[in-house]
């Protein structure tokens, strides 16, 4: 169990985060929110629990690596950068306006503390298992962290990066699926469903984890799990809420890629600004 002050701490940086993706996809105009809101909790607790990372030291070789294999969902992950610390909050205002170095999807090269460059869905992953067997390959104790959407799955080269990554023994790799249950045109099972999502990484040999993903005592025990597991990567499927903490986002797969207007904004800044107050008074 986390600390309780720990864990309060958490869940208003969590809330923070998903006020962020708000204030982010409004003033853009565009964007994902959905999928975002839906990974903020473990977003929150990798970076602020979780992984050894310093802003002051965004290049620093031993740091732990992240990469946002489901890269449209990049407000929450500026978030989570912008409250550690890799760059103003104030910025987030600039999600995808002409000349911001903050892009739709992340940008290794223009943006502090992002380690891979992401938006086509299934590389990220790909990505991550290289970065991990260079830690094997050079004895690095670093870990690598990297989260995809469960409609991602739907991509092959996700499951060439399982077999690969469970061949090579990456026991310092943890996958994170967003379980949101929804994508762009309707929920997974109604496009193509992936299901059984653990019985299809447990036969590519992989540790397999299964969490509330907003439950933030589950994250951490999983996460534990995942640094004990020994000759194989874990995954962590996470069950979540797509739109999670804003009323009229919630299980919305329309709010998977749209923007709130001015009306929509305010209420969803006053429903998460009163849930910041509630944890913030809770004893």
């Amino acid at each position: 169990m986390i600390e309780a002050s720990k864990k309060k701490q958490l869940r208003l940086l969590a809330c923070r985060v998903r006020q962020l993706v708000i204030e982010g996809t409004f003033n853009a105009k565009c964007g994902h929110p959905g999928g975002s809101l839906s990974m903020a909790d473990m977003l929150t607790y990798l970076y602020f629990a979780e992984m050894k990372v310093d802003p002051q030291n965004p290049k620093d070789a031993d740091r732990d690596r992240f990469v946002l294999s489901k890269g449209h969902c990049a407000p929450a992950l500026y978030g989570a950068l912008a409250l550690k610390g890799f760059f103003p909050v104030e910025d987030i205002k600039t999600l995808r306006k002409y000349g911001s170095y903050l892009q739709g999807h992340p940008d290794m090269k223009g943006v502090p503390g992002v380690d891979m460059s992401t938006g086509s869905l299934g590389q990220g992953i790909s990505a991550a298992v290289g970065m991990a067997l260079s830690a094997k390959l050079n004895k690095k104790d670093y870990r690598v962290y990297t989260v995809l959407g469960d409609g991602e799955l739907q991509e092959g080269q996700v499951w060439e990066a399982a077999m690969f990554a469970a061949n090579k023994q990456l026991d310092n790799l943890v996958a994170v699926v967003d379980n949101n249950n929804l994508q762009i045109d309707g929920t997974i099972e109604e496009v193509n469903s992936p299901y059984p999502i653990a019985e299809k990484f447990r036969a590519f040999r992989w540790n397999v984890v299964e969490i509330d993903g907003h439950d933030l005592d589950a994250i951490e025990d999983a996460l534990n799990a995942a640094r004990e597991q020994k000759g194989t990567p874990t995954v962590v499927i996470m069950k979540t809420t797509k739109g999670k903490d804003v009323s009229f986002m919630e299980n919305k797969a329309s709010w998977h890629g749209a923007a709130p207007n001015a009306e929509q904004y305010g209420i969803a800044m006053q429903e998460l600004t009163e849930l910041y107050t509630k944890i913030s008074e809770e004893a």
